[in-house]
C-alpha cells in the first residue's frame, strides 16, 4: 500500500507528540535573545512551580479543609480565605528560592518584600496569587494574576522603583484554575500565548498560541453594582452599552481572571472602572 496513514487503530485516540511544552517554549524563546543570561527563564519556572502548586491546592481544597476564611484581611479590606495565605505562601518562597528576583509586591500583604538573599537580582515580581477567592466556595474559577518589572541598575526596592506604567512591564499574565488551569502569558514585544495544564503530565502545553481578541462581539463584563460610584462618562458609557439599536448583553462572573479569559477569547469589553469608594 503506497503512502502513509496516521490514523491509528479503530477506536483508538490518535495521540499527538508533536506538543510544546511551556518548558521547552520558554527556552525557545531565550535562545532569540543573544543578550539572555536566563536569570528571565529560571524565574518563569519558578512562577510555573507556583501556578502548578495553587492549582494542586485548589482541586483539594474542599476535601482538605482549605475552603472558609482565614480570620485576617489583605492590603485592599477583602476577608482573607486560607487558600490567599497558601497561595501568599507559595509564591514567596518560590520566587525567593529562585534567586532571581530582588522584590515581591503581593496583594496580601500590606508593604512589598525584599529578598536581601537576592541583593544582585534584576527582577521585581507583582501579583495577586489568588484573584476571586471569594467565590471559591461557590465552586467559581479563580486565578493568579502576575507582572514581571527590570529594575533599574542601583534600585533597591523602594515605592519609587515599582511604580510604572504597565508598558514597562518584561511580561505579564494570568493562570485561570478551573476543569483545567489556563495560562495566558505575553512577553514585552511578543504575542499573547495561552497553555492548558495536562494533569496527567503535569506539564502546561501550549494550545492557543498568537491569541488574538475578536474584533467585534456585543458583549460587556463590568460590576454595575458600583454603578453609583462611578463617574458620569463611564454612567454614560455603559447606558450606551444598554440603549444602542442593537444592545450589548451583559456577561459578568465577578471574578477578572474569568471573565477576562472569556473576553480574550470571543471578544466583547471587560471593564473594572475606578470609583468613588
Amino acid at each position: 500500500m503506497s503512502g502513509s496513514n496516521n490514523a491509528g487503530p479503530a477506536g483508538q485516540e490518535k495521540i499527538n507528540t508533536d506538543i510544546i511544552t511551556l518548558t521547552r517554549w520558554l527556552t525557545e524563546e531565550q535562545h532569540k535573545h543573544k543578550e539572555a543570561t536566563g536569570d528571565f527563564t529560571l524565574l518563569c519556572h519558578a512562577l510555573q512551580f507556583s501556578f502548578k502548586s495553587i492549582a494542586y491546592y485548589i482541586r483539594r481544597a474542599s476535601l482538605i479543609n482549605l475552603s472558609g476564611l482565614a480570620g485576617s484581611s489583605n492590603t485592599t479590606g477583602d476577608d482573607q480565605k486560607k487558600l490567599d495565605v497558601i497561595g501568599n505562601d507559595i509564591f514567596v518562597s518560590a520566587m525567593k528560592s529562585s534567586g532571581r528576583v530582588r522584590v515581591l509586591v503581593s496583594e496580601e500583604v500590606e508593604e512589598a518584600i525584599i529578598f536581601d538573599e537576592n541583593p544582585n537580582s534584576r527582577y521585581a515580581v507583582v501579583c495577586d496569587p489568588i484573584d476571586g477567592s471569594s467565590n471559591l466556595d461557590a465552586g467559581v474559577s479563580v486565578g493568579t494574576i502576575f507582572g514581571i518589572f527590570k529594575l533599574a541598575e542601583g534600585a533597591k526596592g523602594t515605592k519609587e522603583d515599582l511604580l510604572h506604567p504597565g508598558t514597562d512591564l518584561v511580561a505579564a499574565g494570568f493562570t485561570m484554575y478551573g476543569a483545567s488551569a489556563q495560562l495566558v502569558m505575553t512577553m514585552k514585544g511578543g504575542s499573547v500565548n495561552g497553555f492548558t495544564m495536562d494533569n496527567a503530565l503535569g506539564e502546561f502545553i501550549l494550545t492557543h498560541p498568537n491569541m488574538q481578541m475578536p474584533k467585534k462581539h456585543p458583549i460587556y463584563s463590568t460590576n454595575e453594582g458600583n454603578s453609583k460610584y462611578w463617574s458620569e462618562p463611564v454612567k454614560e458609557w455603559c447606558d450606551n452599552m444598554k440603549s444602542a439599536e442593537k444592545p450589548y448583553s451583559a456577561r459578568y462572573i465577578g471574578s477578572m481572571v474569568a471573565d477576562a479569559y472569556r473576553t480574550l477569547l470571543y471578544g466583547g469589553i471587560f471593564a473594572y472602572p475606578a470609583d468613588k469608594k
